[in-house]
């Protein structure tokens, strides 16, 4: 009877943890509560459940945000590094908890750094791409203006660069590749030499390719 019992909480349990998994709390990034969160994490009864729960609403989060900026890929490490260990027995389910919640912190100040940054998300994604370490002040306003610049020439400017399917065309390729290389070679800091303007260039160029490729944007 005993092992009967066990067997049932344990399915109930399960059930919980799925159905928790599949609907996900409809959290808002940038208005998350997170003492509120701490307090009541430490009043749950299911607390591998809570973990659940967030974790699934983060790889969600974290998917989307990759989806904006490809650049985000360290974000998904980390995240992955906080699930093996918890899933190993590496972690207690505080501890766990608490490295969730600074992940979650850390991935909402990612999120609004466009606006600290005086960028769009998209100009964003460029910016990221462009910038190198270790750069001067004036290098980074000028790695700015290069993003800025670059997606309003391909975006605004006539004559039209990003023509209907132009992704699947190698001659339509060769222009679009040709403009960035223009409008970067423009706006660059001059410390970035033939080598590293070559690698952002492409950097750039493959990325457009394949979020146009894909219908994401930039695909005319």
């Amino acid at each position: 009877m005993v092992v009967n019992d066990a067997e049932a909480f344990k399915a109930r349990q399960h059930d919980a943890e799925y159905q928790i998994i599949q609907k996900g709390k409809s959290w808002d990034l940038s208005k998350i509560n997170f003492d509120k969160l701490r307090e009541e994490f430490k009043q749950a009864i299911y607390k591998n459940i809570e973990i659940a729960d967030l974790r699934a609403f983060l790889q969600h989060k974290l998917e989307l945000m990759l989806q904006q900026n490809a650049t985000r890929t360290d974000f998904a490490q980390r995240l992955q590094e906080i699930i093996d260990k918890y899933n190993s027995g590496g972690s207690s389910t505080e501890n766990s908890y608490e490295e969730l919640m600074k992940f979650t912190e850390d991935l909402r100040v990612e999120e609004e750094r466009y606006i600290r940054e005086g960028l769009t998300e998209d100009e964003l994604g460029i910016f990221d791409l462009l910038k190198k370490d270790k750069m001067t002040h004036e290098e980074t306003q000028k790695v700015r203006l290069a993003a800025k610049s670059l997606l309003h020439r391909l975006l605004e400017e006539q004559p039209k660069v990003l023509v209907q399917d132009w992704y699947k065309d190698t001659q339509t390729q060769k222009q679009v590749r040709s403009t960035v290389e223009q409008v970067l070679d423009s706006n660059l800091p001059e410390s970035y030499d033939r080598v590293l303007f070559r690698e952002k260039c492409d950097n750039v160029f493959y990325l457009m390719l394949d979020y146009a490729s894909h219908g994401r944007k930039w695909a005319a």
